[in-house]
């Protein structure tokens, strides 16, 4: 291709009837004994698919044009969204958390794997390319291609629970590795956990998160299509359905169509084309592929600013709650509607450090400040429960002192009983009160509402590695050094003879102990 014809190349990302119609490639999806023939219509997974077709269509939408699209950088004539671009300033990343913060309010924060949080690892595939060698063209191609069409990828990255006492390479039946190597390609099998969301992606991304692995046929870090045979997604129990089954969107408005079906991953015999390949062989590569990709600074940067929005929703939930049920203006209340909002102000707070304090990275890229990211992984563990166990708390038995399903307003019988005994306070109705409180049950009570509360909890990993993680990187950078350091210097001005530095007066002409 010509400098001309690249420069003149037409790109843009795909609508949400594209993306709908691209999920019907005979992906192996397995739910409930049967294989879903199409999870567009599938009713565990066609709202979500729809929910995420929304996402792509406002990439189209005039009035969301300045916030949600800025040009490619692949030398292409078109738009994409921000943050599957390579940034190179702090005005960059701020534009980048905003169209994050526009997307996570179109699902209200629940949506943690849309499409944009793999940009925050094909947005490091430009700039980075040649930490993949000799795979860099394929790192320079995925980042293009991605950018330009809006690939929504997701992740399957943790070994499952089975004999995590022995090192990766010993699992051989169960954990990702590769069978053969071939002139196409690599023969890979084994399972990775859990998939989240990958049954309405488009890519899935295989890497390793944890114990370092030692053995060449365990180093791989890859992408498939989700449509490749031999791969097979088998799903939990799906709340969507759950929700359709039993319930109505009035019942259950979050689980009937935000489930992100969690998924075990299994790859059996699936060849995976060269041109797909990122790392193999390289087994210190593939086991520090986190810090080295620049992924680790960008998926807090998405996560924290997806988990901010979320937290508003709740803080607003919570205090509709508490005015209908009568308790707004009590004392203990206000102090715990305030820490709610205290948790959410210091996640906002964190994306606003992250993006305005870049590290410098390569060739005038930077990333979000990763010290700032890594005080989010630890604190969501401790925030989202906190804020989950406040409304619950507070709202109590109002959350389950509710009818069964919206058609009980139907009921001629009980239709009276329910407005006068199921009203709420400050003249809420029994239908509005029921209605909000069936989506605040939904957002913290219901099997969805847990689900994700055991999401926030290990969305980074696990509770011990994100602590953990604070000190090595705290020692990689210097900083650990550096505030040793600070110590020491405090330390250094006395010793067992008094002051050591020529500004301070001993205490030797009034000191008992020294006369």
């Amino acid at each position: 291709m010509t400098v001309t014809e690249q420069a003149t190349r037409q790109t843009r990302p795909m609508t949400g009837d594209e993306y709908i119609e691209s999920l019907r490639d005979g992906r192996e999806v397995f739910l409930y004994g049967d294989k879903v023939a199409d999870v567009t219509t599938h009713p565990a997974f066609r709202n979500a698919v729809r929910m995420t077709a929304r996402l792509y269509d406002s990439l189209h939408d005039p009035a969301r044009r300045d916030v949600l699209t800025a040009p490619t950088d692949t030398g292409s004539v078109g738009v994409t969204h921000p943050f599957f671009r390579t940034p190179r300033s702090a005005k960059d990343l701020i534009a980048d958390r905003d169209a994050i913060a526009e997307w996570a309010r179109m699902t209200y924060g629940w949506l943690g794997r849309s499409p944009d949080y793999k940009a925050a690892f094909l947005g490091t595939l430009g700039a980075n390319a040649d930490f993949y060698e000799p795979y860099a063209d394929n790192a320079r191609r995925w980042y293009a291609e991605s950018q330009e069409k809006l690939l929504y990828w997701n992740h399957a990255i943790i070994n499952p629970p089975v004999d995590r006492d022995r090192p990766p390479d010993e699992v051989r039946d169960i954990f990702v590795h590769v069978e053969e190597e071939r002139d196409d390609g690599l023969i890979v099998s084994g399972a990775k956990v859990v998939a989240t969301g990958s049954a309405i992606t488009h890519y899935n991304f295989i890497a390793h998160y944890g114990l370092p692995i030692k053995k060449r046929e365990f180093a791989l870090v890859c992408t498939v299509p989700m449509g490749t045979p031999g791969m097979k997604l088998i799903c939990r129990h799906s709340y969507a359905m759950n929700a359709d089954v039993l319930g109505s969107p009035f019942d259950y408005p979050l689980s009937s169509r935000f489930d992100e079906n969690d998924t075990i991953f299994i790859l059996d015999k699936v060849k995976i084309p060269w041109e797909n390949v990122f790392i193999y062989g390289d087994a210190e590569k593939a086991s520090t592929f986190f810090p080295g990709s620049g992924f680790l600074h960008r998926f807090t940067f998405h996560g924290c600013t997806r988990l901010a929005v979320k937290l508003d929703f709740l803080a607003g939930l919570l205090m509709k709650g508490v005015e209908t049920t009568g308790t707004k203006d009590f004392r203990g209340i206000q102090t715990r509607v305030g820490e709610v909002i205290a948790w959410r102000n210091m996640f906002w707070a964190i994306t606003d450090a992250m993006a305005n304090h870049p590290d410098e990275w390569i060739d005038g890229a930077v990333l979000p400040h990763l010290d700032y990211g890594l005080a989010y992984r630890w604190f969501m563990t401790l925030g989202y429960p906190r804020v989950r166990e406040i409304i619950m708390q507070d709202l109590g038995s109002g959350l389950i002192y509710l009818n069964s399903n919206a058609k009980d307003f139907d009921s001629p019988e009980i239709r009276p009983y329910l407005d006068q005994y199921v009203r709420g306070s400050n003249g809420v109705d029994s239908v509005a009160r029921v209605k909000l409180m069936k989506l605040i049950w939904d957002s913290v009570g219901s099997e969805f509402g847990g689900r994700h509360e055991l999401y926030e909890r290990n969305y980074s990993g696990n509770h011990e590695a994100v602590r953990a993680e604070v000190l090595f990187a705290a020692q990689a950078s210097g900083l650990a050094e550096e505030m040793t350091g600070f110590a020491e210097q405090c330390m250094a001005e006395y010793d067992l003879h008094g002051w050591t530095v020529p500004d301070l007066v001993n205490p030797d002409d009034v000191s008992l102990h020294r006369r």
